[in-house]
């Protein structure tokens, strides 16, 4: 939330935070009586969602009116349904505390609502799936040599996966002249063939490297091999979409999370995880190549479990 103008003259709404939400809560009530004419049940309903809000809001997040975002609204939403709401309770609280928000816009205390790009319950079921910080961090050592072949290339995709949050055919479409390890980014060419310069962690950095050194300098002496790509099969080729896939299928067996982990779960836990450790989802829209924020909003929910294992830094290996 972003503050503007202080409010009109004669009106009444304190300059407060959610410590003190009565002066907002009962204008908000007013105006839904008055102006939209709704009933007093589901007038009593939003009050009770909000004071709900309110209530939480003080006693964990403990955030002001003009700092509430998508991880404090999706926070209280992994909250609601630890009791065991039903999806359609939840969603009343999320239309509530979103028309509050729209309400104070248009009373000028706040100049946006961020809570708009927070979707309704009814999309959870199809949530990406997500692995936690942890089993990432395991997945991405999974490689093991002398039992894997080529475990370096192997810890190379998946760090750079992880660390980029690109899809499987822009890592596997990567030339040596796309990246730049010295300044720690990679250029990548995502859908309709537009490029966007995406920033390399020190571990995805130093996987890259190790790789380079190591294993590549023999690959790229087999006939027929292709050294202007960067990640490339024991044909000296550039390694194809569907390798990876199998790759990424196996090692998540090995580590025990089951072989429903795609290349796109690496792409998705790399979303989430930044949101929830406080990244701006036009930010993180742009990371991802999303030509709009609507495809990017499906990362607004993440557990609240998660928020609390990310650390100060956005990424969890940054």
């Amino acid at each position: 939330m972003t503050r503007r103008k202080r409010p009109p003259e004669g009106r009444s709404f304190a300059v407060a935070t959610f410590r003190d939400p009565g002066a907002w809560l009962q204008g908000f009530l007013n105006y839904l009586d008055a102006e939209c004419g709704m009933s007093p049940n589901t007038l009593a309903a939003y009050r009770r969602d909000l004071e709900r809000f309110f209530t939480w809001n003080r006693d964990v997040a403990r955030t002001g009116v003009h700092d509430i975002g998508v991880p404090t609204i999706t926070a209280f939403l992994e909250y609601l349904q630890s009791l065991n709401l039903a999806a359609s309770s939840i969603g009343r609280g999320l239309v509530a505390i979103r028309m509050f928000f729209r309400f104070l816009m248009l009373e000028g205390i706040v100049a946006e609502s961020t809570v708009d790009l927070v979707s309704s319950p009814k999309l959870w079921e199809r949530l990406p799936r997500v692995l936690s910080p942890d089993m990432v961090d395991t997945l991405l050592v999974a490689p093991q040599g002398p039992l894997d072949r080529y475990y370096r290339r192997d810890r190379a995709i998946l760090a750079v996966m992880y660390a980029t949050g690109c899809r499987v055919s822009e890592v596997v479409d990567l030339k040596l002249s796309d990246v730049a390890l010295e300044e720690s980014y990679c250029r990548c060419t995502g859908k309709g063939n537009k490029q966007r310069m995406v920033s390399l962690n020190p571990s995805a950095v130093d996987a890259i490297r190790k790789y380079l050194e190591a294993e590549r300098p023999a690959m790229v002496l087999v006939a027929g091999a292709d050294p202007g790509n960067l990640f490339l099969s024991r044909s000296g080729k550039r390694i194809n979409r569907e390798s990876v896939w199998v790759m990424i299928q196996r090692y998540a067996r090995r580590i025990g999370c089951g072989s429903e982990v795609s290349p796109h779960t690496l792409r998705h836990s790399f979303a989430t995880h930044l949101l929830a450790g406080g990244a701006d989802i036009r930010a993180l829209q742009e990371m991802l190549g999303h030509s709009s924020i609507r495809t990017t909003q499906v990362y607004t929910h993440v557990e609240h479990s998660r928020l609390k294992a990310v650390h100060k830094q956005c990424h969890p290996r940054g």
